[in-house]
């Protein structure tokens, strides 16, 4: 099959043939239909976070079930799914306490390094990418890496939701817990934040208010629920939402993983407010609040992959779009081919467009 290879950090993406093995135990063997290129995908090919290479990246996917191993029992050839690289047991203490997508068990999250899944008449040896590698045009992932989805369900929008939307969305709702009329800033409107403004719009927030450089994402933002949008060029953001909100917001969600955005993010909370950290801050980054600030229950925190359980909250999301209320079809600016991937993340690095999709013939 073929699959976009990395060799190094801050290098192009090389189109390669490789093989996949067949699923065993509880492995499913996927058919790639839609891969969206992710921000994430992005820092892990220009090294800001540490990865063996060669390796196939991609984690933002949906497709069909080919094949599945003897011990499978969720889903069957034939079946429409959407990945997701928070792959739970459903055993350990963090899955039975609620919290399965920071599961840790290595036995179905194994350590980065080295695979057996993936292979290629080259040395030295090709790892697979968050347990999924969705640049290629099969996937061979555990099974409580797949949420099942209605076949009605168009897979290009479904890929988004492997991610982007799942991640943007969750946070508001599942993280944040944001309430009916509360206010919320949302800084950087990407595909995580426009799927944050769209949460916070869907859970009946009241003041929504969106930030970014990017007029065409700052338009869509207001198609997509926020009430207010900002324009980081014409001052301090912080400044700006105080202006907005004299006693600062309820919750802010910071979506570009910048320490600079993130600190801003928690200096324009209100009392017994909170900024959840969405965006990937580089590895090794410190982020510094004022501490006096905590003491009026302020919080700073993460969250990761929508902080919630993507197997229940996947379908809900189709639901919610299938109702005209999640909006995705303003999302994908172009469809392209694997071997365009390099223009795509080229796109992405300029700021235009919204979200490129492979689409695997």
């Amino acid at each position: 099959m073929k699959a976009a290879v990395l060799y190094e950090p801050n290098t192009e993406l090389v189109i390669e043939n490789i093989s996949i093995r067949k699923p065993v135990g509880r492995e499913v063997l996927v058919k790639t239909v839609y891969a969206g290129l992710c921000h994430s995908d992005l820092h892990f090919i220009e090294g800001l976070y540490p990865h063996p290479v060669p390796l196939v990246p991609g984690h933002e996917a949906a497709g069909v079930v080919e094949a599945v191993g003897p011990d499978v029992t969720y889903v069957k050839p034939g079946d429409h799914v959407i990945t997701c690289l928070a792959v739970f047991c459903g055993t350990c203490e963090t899955c039975l306490s609620g919290k399965p997508a920071i599961c840790s068990n290595p036995e179905v999250r194994p350590e980065m390094g080295s695979s057996t899944e993936l292979s290629w008449e080259k040395k030295p040896h090709l790892n697979k990418f968050l347990n999924l590698s969705s640049f290629a045009e099969q996937m061979l992932v555990h099974e409580n890496a797949l949420a099942k989805i209605r076949k009605d369900m168009p897979l290009d929008r479904a890929a988004l939701i492997g991610c982007g939307v799942l991640t943007g969305f969750g946070a508001v709702v599942n993280t944040a817990q944001l309430q009916p009329g509360e206010s919320v800033a949302v800084i950087g409107c990407g595909g995580v934040g426009m799927a944050a403004v769209n949460g916070a719009w869907i859970s009946g927030a009241g003041q929504i208010i969106a930030i970014d450089t990017n007029p065409d994402k700052r338009q869509l933002a207001s198609k997509l629920g926020a009430t207010v949008v900002i324009d980081p060029s014409d001052g301090d953001i912080v400044a700006q939402v105080l202006e907005l909100a004299p006693d600062g917001v309820h919750h802010a969600i910071e979506c570009l993983g910048l320490k600079s955005t993130a600190e801003q993010a928690f200096r324009m909370t209100a009392r017994g407010g909170g900024a959840t950290i969405v965006g990937m801050v580089p590895y090794g980054l410190n982020i510094e609040v004022d501490g006096l600030s905590l003491l009026y229950e302020r919080r700073l925190q993460g969250s990761f992959m929508g902080g919630g359980s993507f197997r229940t909250d996947m379908p809900r999301l189709i639901e919610l779009y299938l109702q005209n209320r999640l909006k995705l079809d303003e999302w994908i600016s172009e469809r392209i081919s694997l071997e365009e991937i390099n223009r795509g993340f080229a796109a992405m690095k300029a700021g235009t467009g919204m979200r490129s999709v492979i689409e695997f013939r």
